[in-house]
């Protein structure tokens, strides 16, 4: 019986880019749903009753949440194409780290640079550039995170390079002058079918923003 793959996502979501672009990774065909996160719909809410958030990957008719758990998954189901996780016990561990670092750091730093402003902004700012600046040492001279493939480091990074006109336009710097190696390795997973097709052009998601901060009522 073929695999029957379901995704509930939202398009702007980054954290639902990272489960497409693994899909893609392992040729898996899939059915997407894309939700209205104002009106969740029942099997958002019956598939993830504790989170009630997207993505949520349903496979055979069994979901899984949680973006990194989720890519895991997937990468231990459809093991015979793409490895994204490394055989090695302790380069396992260490990109659980990194991809646990992003994802403590990435969004709820971005999102300060463009909801606030004043010192508050500067303060985000620089955080967000210092963030950068650790992840560009850990890549080091490395194509990609995990060495010369494309990896789990990298699924959880690479869709927040799809925000970065919003977190340089809305706080008004820009990372390629102070971390053009970051910049680099950003475009060398764009040149990956399995990403450039997975995730939404930056001015698609900047208009998105705008929108949002109409609605949040900043100015």
């Amino acid at each position: 019986m073929a695999d029957q793959v379901v995704l509930l996502d939202f398009w702007p979501s980054p954290f639902g880019m990272r489960l497409r672009i693994a899909l893609a990774e392992k040729g898996v065909q899939y059915e997407y749903k894309d939700e209205d996160l104002r009106n969740k719909s029942p099997l958002l809410l019956q598939s993830n009753p504790v989170h009630k958030k997207i993505p949520v990957l349903i496979h055979n008719g069994k979901a899984v949440s949680e973006s990194l758990i989720a890519v895991q998954y997937i990468d231990e189901v459809w093991k015979d194409k793409a490895p994204l996780l490394p055989s090695d016990p302790h380069l396992r561990a260490q990109a659980r780290f990194w991809a646990d670092y992003v994802d403590k750091k990435m969004y709820e730093i971005g999102r300060k640079v463009w909801t606030t402003k004043g010192e508050e902004q500067d303060a985000a700012k620089k955080e967000f550039l210092e963030c950068i600046s650790v992840l560009e040492g850990e890549l080091g001279d490395k194509p990609y995170f995990g060495g010369k493939t494309f990896g789990f480091v990298d699924v959880a990074l690479i869709p927040f390079y799809t925000w970065l006109s919003v977190y340089e336009k809305f706080g008004n710097f820009s990372v390629e002058a102070e971390h053009p190696k970051f910049i680099a390795w950003a475009k060398r997973c764009l040149e990956k079918e399995s990403v450039s097709k997975s995730i939404p052009d930056q001015q698609k998601v900047y208009d998105f923003v705008l929108e949002m901060r109409k609605k949040l009522g900043i100015e």
